[in-house]
């Protein structure tokens, strides 16, 4: 089914976030976001998910074998992390200068 709108996320590829639910919930320990799929609304986590896929033999990988990678979780199970407070935060979008920006709802910092 094709949706009519694009949804928006506060969280991007880069950001510092917390797990908030799933096997590897972590309130304490801020991860790094390596990519978003808006469309599907999922997110690949550094460290969280990790998934072993069974490679053959290639050019590029002359050895083959089993490789542990991140696999996707939905975006709802992270929350992006507040450096200033050390807890997890949500975002709004205001703006600045004629540009819109993050802003963090603990601390009101703007999130880079």
């Amino acid at each position: 089914m094709i949706k009519r709108f694009k949804p928006k996320y506060s969280i991007k590829k880069g950001d510092s976030v917390v797990v908030i639910a799933g096997d590897d919930k972590d309130l304490k320990k801020p991860r790094t976001v390596l990519e978003v799929n808006v469309e599907k609304g999922r997110v690949i986590v550094e460290g969280v998910a990790i998934a072993t896929k069974h490679t053959k033999p290639s050019a590029s990988n002359t050895k083959g074998g089993i490789v542990k990678v991140e696999a996707p979780i939905n975006i709802s199970n992270i929350m992006l992390w507040d450096a200033k407070t050390s807890q997890p935060t949500k975002a709004t979008r205001t703006r600045e200068n004629g540009k819109l920006v993050r802003v963090s709802k603990k601390s009101g910092e703007v999130i880079k």
